[in-house]
Order: C-alpha cells, then structure tokens, then sequence
C-alpha cells in the first residue's frame, strides 16, 4: 500500500497519481489535502511519514509546490529517507542507494507524464544493500544521536 499526500500546491499531480497509481494495480490511500485552500505542507508530511515509519503503508508519495518543504518535513520523523527527485536517474538512485520509503514530488515544477516516470522509476527499483546499507546505517545513528 502507498500513502500520498499533498498540499494546494501538489493537489492537481496528487489526483493524476493517484490515477496513475490504480492503473497500475497499487492500492493508495490519500492523506489529503483534498481541496484548493491554503493549507501547512508539514500536516501533510507529517501525516505520510508518520504512517510509513509505523508500518501503515509501504512507502509514501508526497507533493508541495517545488517539493523542497515536504522533503524538509517528512525527514524530520526517524525512520523516514525522503527523497525529492526531479528526473528519472534520481528516482532510481533514490530506492538503488538510498532506500527511499518516501519519494517527494513538486507539483508546479513537474508536469503529470514526467511525474508518473519518475514514480514508476521509483517503484520499479530494488534497494541494492551492500555498500549502501552501510551508509543508510550511518544515517540511522544520526537520528538516534539527535532523537
């Protein structure tokens, strides 16, 4: 299961995903927002992270306007490797190396057909391990340093 959520600024490329998302037999659930008023980037980016690191969903998918204070947010929860991409060699890397379990998206920088490559790009790649699970390990103790 995926979880993704937005704010007024991802809500247009959070409908398409989703669409694009049950096309592709995912079940997804929709954190919101679901409406065009101006609403705080970090509810929602809490709301996702939150639900991945507890075991809710498998992965989440997040959208602000470029981005930027979605990947800010959802990083803040231990656990979370969010990953703000914006071509497909990233979004690749960012599962590959990284393990992302929360890719971010900016709904006024991305139009809806580079949006679904990059997230099928995403979800079409395996976390490698190896030298990289070091790495991630790394990670892992710098957020249980400042926890």
């Amino acid at each position: 299961m995926i979880i993704i959520g937005s704010d007024h600024g991802g809500l247009t490329l959070k409908t398409a995903l989703i669409s694009y998302l049950n096309r592709r037999g995912f079940e997804v659930t929709d954190a919101g927002t679901n409406g065009g008023a101006s609403v705080d980037y970090p509810d929602f980016g809490q709301k996702v992270a939150e639900t991945v690191v507890a075991g809710g969903a498998e992965s989440g998918i997040l959208i602000c306007g470029t981005g930027i204070g979605m990947s800010i947010a959802a990083n803040k929860v231990p656990g979370i490797r969010a990953a703000l991409v914006t071509d497909v060699f990233m979004a690749r890397m960012a599962k590959e190396h990284n393990n992302a379990n929360v890719l971010v998206l900016g709904g006024r920088v991305l139009d809806e057909q580079k949006a679904c490559d990059l997230v099928g790009a995403w979800l079409d790649s395996t976390f490698e391990g190896g030298r990289h699970q070091a790495r991630l390990d790394k990670i892992t103790a710098l957020e249980s340093k400042y926890s």
